[in-house]
């Protein structure tokens, strides 16, 4: 069974940088995505930012030039580079890792992310 640890989570100023890690353990097919995903008070969860097994990445137009979602494939990682941040950014950031030719999607825990002056 796939589990997933995400960390680096805290509070930071406007303008701030915070780096996510989500460390996946288990059995992992070779065709996934990976992702983040982020859920502030009374709204829903919403897509952040993804990366495929091949490689390709999506990004919401809100993070846009600001995150940068990475992968260490031997560590089985996904990274989460956030710059640039802004109160908007406020959530609870989840990491989703999608396994289609198994049928199953894992979420972390998830990690708290203030952004605050």
């Amino acid at each position: 069974q796939v589990q997933l640890v995400e960390s680096g989570g805290g509070l930071v100023q406007p303008g701030g940088s915070l780096r996510l890690s989500c460390a996946a353990s288990g059995r992992i097919s070779s065709i996934y995505t990976m992702g983040w995903y982020r859920q502030a008070p009374e709204k829903q969860r919403e897509l952040v930012a993804t990366i495929t097994s091949g490689g390709s990445t999506n990004y919401a137009d809100s993070v846009k030039g600001r995150f940068t979602i990475s992968r260490d494939n031997g560590r089985n990682t996904v990274y989460l580079q956030m710059n640039s941040l802004k109160p908007d950014d406020t959530a609870v950031y989840y990491c989703n890792l999608d396994q289609p030719r198994r049928g199953t999607r894992t979420w972390g825990q998830g990690t708290q992310v203030t952004v605050s002056s």
